[in-house]
């Protein structure tokens, strides 16, 4: 498993990464050491995080050396050291923690989406509700900028977090702002609090030591996010739906945003998810957008896409009073880094 991860999923993007799992692969003390975690905790990109974390800590300082040297061999060298010393510890927080992937290309694919769903119902503000949100950083969509391959820029031209997305065929995305945005609420399992200094650790701990550009937008968006810290609900997204859409003023529109969340979820409770966003229209219109893997969202057309092909839907459900209004306004690649919109406008 780590020498699949060295040369197939860090071959190309983390040669500092690359080198410190194919060391670990190589490494039967290393390799027993992992095994004091429980299997399901095993995987490369946890045990390389919480070693990331220790070395961000302070109490790795062989291994933070390294990293910021951007020295493989030093790193394979300390990598296995730091496991094979301070083993509980890394088992520990393997244990306690989820890695988090938050990437705000996403923005790129929400803002229009957002935007387009308010100008439908004829809303001059909205609500945002974003399921599965690790640490909120969708619900700050409104605040960062964005600039598209064909040269349309959306949001603001002024913020510290600056996103980029290629356009994929000929149609434009809508360059209609987004409403003001009086409401962030965000639900998980485990949100992370970014104004809590180990949380904000971890965000950071799950990302390469060398790649500086993403590094750099992680914090400039943790700082983003923590002048306007958002509502968190903790629970199962399905049962604290009701209560996220309440903290949505009357005469807000509520948008819910699935950013490839409902893939961890079982169909019945994809199926419950929609049923609650029923239950909410029955006295207002709902809006649900969602970019998910091809056939994950209940209800969205998949355009004959055929599941498992590469590409994400985006997709667009007004809700009003038991009425469902469904339709693929767009594909993405990559988290955002593509997009295909598809919509008229």
């Amino acid at each position: 498993m780590y020498r699949r991860f060295a040369e197939v999923d860090a071959a190309g993007t983390s040669p500092l990464y690359e080198r410190v799992a194919l060391a670990l692969s190589e490494s039967e003390e290393a390799l027993r050491a992992i095994e004091a975690a429980p299997a399901r905790k095993r995987h490369p990109t946890v045990i390389l995080a919480a070693l990331h974390d220790l070395a961000l800590a302070g109490r790795a300082r062989a291994l933070a050396a390294a990293y910021a040297a951007a020295d493989g061999d030093a790193a394979a060298g300390a990598a296995i050291d730091t496991l094979l010393h301070m083993t509980d510890s890394v088992v520990a927080i393997a244990v306690r923690r989820r890695t988090r992937t938050n990437e705000t290309r996403r923005c790129a694919v929400l803002y229009p989406a957002v935007a387009e769903a308010a100008r439908r119902v004829g809303a001059d503000a909205v609500g945002l509700i974003d399921v599965g949100c690790s640490a909120g950083l969708n619900l700050h969509v409104d605040r960062v900028g964005i600039t598209y391959s064909n040269g349309q820029s959306l949001g603001d031209p002024s913020s510290p977090v600056q996103l980029t997305s290629s356009v994929v065929g000929d149609r434009a995305v809508p360059t209609r702002a987004m409403p003001e945005v009086v409401a962030r609420v965000g639900v998980g399992l485990d949100p992370v609090d970014v104004t809590d200094a180990d949380e904000a650790r971890w965000l950071r701990a799950c990302l390469p030591p060398d790649q500086p550009e993403r590094i750099a937008r992680l914090q400039a968006e943790m700082a983003l996010a923590a002048t306007a810290p958002p509502l968190l609900l903790h629970g199962d997204a399905v049962e604290v739906l009701a209560d996220a859409f309440a903290r949505v003023p009357a005469d807000v529109l509520p948008v819910v945003t699935t950013t490839w969340a409902l893939s961890q979820f079982p169909l019945e409770s994809r199926l419950r998810f929609l049923h609650r966003l029923d239950e909410a229209a029955a006295g207002r219109a709902v809006a649900w957008v969602s970019a998910e893997g091809v056939g994950v969202a209940p209800s969205i057309p998949t355009l004959g896409d055929r599941r498992a092909s590469g590409h994400s839907i985006i997709g667009l459900a007004l809700l009003d009073r038991s009425a469902l209004r469904a339709e693929a306004i767009g594909r993405c690649w990559s988290r955002g880094r593509l997009l295909a919109w598809l919509a008229d406008s």
